[in-house]
């Protein structure tokens, strides 16, 4: 299974939580981006349905793989 970590960063005048380089909107304060992390987090864990996906890797090569809905990542929020 893999693993999922968010983190609440000072971001734009703001604070946000961060995936992978990927920034959310901007929060007024801590405790909001963070709550905003903990949603997306409980999110990402909740089973869905099975389907087929299309992907480009780093070399640029597209790959087309079946994902079952039930193989969600275990997920932290830190900061």
């Amino acid at each position: 299974m893999s693993k999922v970590v968010y983190r609440v960063v000072q971001h734009d005048g703001g604070w946000a939580y961060q995936l992978d380089g990927v920034f959310s909107e901007t929060f007024p304060s801590h405790d909001a981006a963070r709550h905003a992390a903990k949603v997306a987090a409980r999110e990402q864990r909740i089973p869905g349905d099975g389907a087929v996906i299309s992907f480009e890797d780093a070399n640029g090569k597209w790959h087309e793989e079946s994902v079952s809905g039930s193989d969600r990542p275990e997920t932290e929020v830190r900061g």
